[in-house]
Parts: structure tokens; C-alpha cells; sequence
């Protein structure tokens, strides 16, 4: 029995996820530049869930569709994704993914950023073949939005002044974007009504905020060796996340001092981060955080509501309310 929702999702769609990574092993290949196969090799085999081209296939699902542009359409948005993360581990100046050293570690900052480059441009070659310049609006302005998150969060990251709201603005581009366009540009293709489609969209913008906040949680008091990543890692990059936010709106005057010297200056010392987790703890930052987590996991669920009754309706309401139990 598969307990996690996206164990029963992989399940279902085993045969079309086997298309969809032939197609994204086909279109990673270059007769001319043998090292863009060897990088996005390196990335995509370092395995993750693979859960936007589930959430791809799982929407085309949901609305009855029976072609194949569902495959073409998850193996671009798992090209997008791959690409930014190629991009994001050079802006980012890390050294691990998903348990593995990074590709900028491997080979250098240029192979990453001209093979994401690439990826980005075979993205838009699949969504050209399924016919629809719906669908190609919908995922062009998704990567549009994607960039201008991560843009936005170079100069709201390590700011003292960034409200939740130009957080929630830089989630929306930065993980929620690709989720929402995944999830309805599955609806698109299928045909159905409007009201769907954006019920489609709202399942997966909600998703992807509550994924980003449970991960910004995650840093802080997750599990290593599950996460693949070190506990204060956002803290140690000077990332303002949404549990440093709330507890930099109720900090005194030694507490801001000390989120400037940490965040804005970058002098951490020993026992910051155990600090800063007390900080957040004593004002109730990490438990705020976890609430605005699941509201928008319950507003994921809600936007089902508007699509037919099906067997993967029913795991997606499941992977929304899994998302959040991470960080129970």
C-alpha cells in the first residue's frame, strides 16, 4: 500500500511518466555540445519526485483527456524546472541538491547557466508541438514570472524592510508559478470550461505557496537526511523567509540588531542560528508560518471542489494536506 500521494500518483501514471522521461532523454541530447547531456544527466538522475509533470498528467487526467500532449507538456515543465534550478544553484552559490554536489560544483557557473539556457529553449519547442497557443501563453508568462521572482528576491532576501507581502509576490514566482501553469495547462489541452481551468490554476498556486512555506519551515526544524538539505541553510544564505519575516515585525530593538547583524551584514557567530530559532519560537513565528501553510493547503482543496468527481481528484486533495503534514 503507497501511503504518500505522490507514491500513488507516480503509481497511476507509471506508464505515461515512462514517455514523458524517454521524450525529456531525447530532447537533453546534443550532437554538438556533449556536456549539456552530461549536466542534465547529473540532475535529473539525482532522482526528486518529479511532481510538476505528475500534477501535468494528473489534471489532463481529472478532465478526461486521452492524447499524448499531456507527456509533451510534462516534460516541459519538468525542462523549465530543471533549468531554473541549473540557474538558481549559480545564483545561489550552492554546492548540494537533492543530496548530490551541484552541476556549477561539477563542471562550472558557465556550463550551468547555458545549459539551463537550453533546457528553457527545448521547453518552448514541446509546447509549440501540442498546437496551442493558449498553452504556449500560459507557460511562457509562467517562465516570465519565474524570472521575475528570482529577481525580485535578489533584492528582498537579506532586506529587513520586506513585508509578507512581497514575500507571498516572490513564492508566486519563484515555486508557485510552475505549479499553477502545470496543473492548467492539463485542463487546457483537454478542453474543458474556463471555470475549470482556473480552478486548475487555484488548486496549484495554492499548492505550490504552501509547499514553499512548509520548506521555508523545514529549514528550521527539519529532518536532514530527508530534506537533503542542512538545518539553517536558508539562515546561513541570508534568506528571508516567511518564519524570519513574522518574527522581524515583532522584534525590539536587540532583536533587530540582530537580524541586521545576521541577515543584512552577514556576521553570523556561533549560536546564531539556535538564536534566531529561539527568536522565532518566542514569538510565535514558526507556528504562524505553519497556519498560513495549511490556510492555503485547505485553499487547494477548496478549488477542487469545482472539478468532476475522480479517483486523482481525490490524491491531489490528498498531496495538498501531505505537503502541510511535514511540518506537523
Amino acid at each position: 500500500m503507497l501511503s504518500k500521494p505522490h507514491d500513488r500518483l507516480a503509481a497511476r501514471f507509471e506508464a505515461k511518466m515512462a514517455a514523458v522521461d524517454q521524450l525529456i532523454r531525447s530532447r537533453m541530447e546534443s550532437r554538438h555540445a556533449p556536456r549539456i547531456p552530461q549536466v542534465t544527466t547529473h540532475l535529473v538522475g539525482a532522482g526528486g519526485k518529479r511532481l510538476r509533470p505528475l500534477l501535468t498528467l494528473a489534471a489532463a487526467d481529472i478532465c478526461g483527456y486521452s492524447g499524448d500532449n499531456d507527456e509533451k507538456l510534462a516534460a516541459t515543465v519538468e525542462f523549465i524546472h530543471t533549468a531554473t534550478l541549473l540557474h538558481d544553484d549559480v545564483v545561489d552559490e550552492s554546492s548540494q541538491r537533492r543530496g548530490r554536489a551541484t552541476a556549477n560544483l561539477l563542471w562550472d557557473n558557465k556550463s550551468s547557466i547555458l545549459v539551463g539556457d537550453y533546457l528553457f529553449a527545448r521547453s518552448f519547442q514541446l509546447m509549440v508541438e501540442t498546437g496551442s497557443l493558449r498553452v504556449l501563453d500560459i507557460l511562457a508568462n509562467a517562465s516570465a514570472t519565474i524570472a521575475e521572482g528570482e529577481v525580485l528576491q535578489l533584492t528582498a532576501a537579506r532586506d529587513l524592510a520586506t513585508t509578507e507581502d512581497i514575500y507571498l509576490q516572490v513564492v508566486r514566482g519563484k515555486t508557485a508559478a510552475l505549479f499553477s501553469a502545470a496543473t492548467e495547462v492539463g485542463g487546457v489541452i483537454a478542453g474543458v470550461p474556463d471555470a475549470q481551468c482556473r480552478a486548475l490554476y487555484a488548486y496549484g498556486d495554492a499548492l505550490g505557496i504552501a509547499f514553499q512555506i512548509a520548506d521555508d519551515l523545514l529549514d528550521f526544524q527539519g529532518d536532514s537526511a530527508a530534506t537533503g538539505k542542512n538545518i539553517g541553510d536558508d539562515f546561513r544564505e541570508r534568506k528571508l523567509t516567511l518564519p524570519i519575516i513574522k518574527a522581524v515585525a515583532k522584534a525590539d530593538e536587540a532583536e533587530r540588531n540582530f537580524w541586521r547583524r545576521t541577515i543584512e551584514k552577514g556576521d553570523q557567530r556561533d549560536g546564531d542560528l539556535d538564536h534566531a530559532i529561539d527568536l522565532m519560537r518566542g514569538h510565535g513565528a514558526l507556528q504562524a508560518a505553519r497556519e498560513d501553510a495549511l490556510t492555503w493547503a485547505a485553499t487547494a482543496n477548496q478549488s477542487l471542489d469545482l472539478l468532476p468527481a475522480h479517483p486523482v481528484r481525490d490524491m491531489l486533495a490528498d498531496l495538498a494536506d501531505y505537503v502541510v503534514s511535514r511540518i506537523a
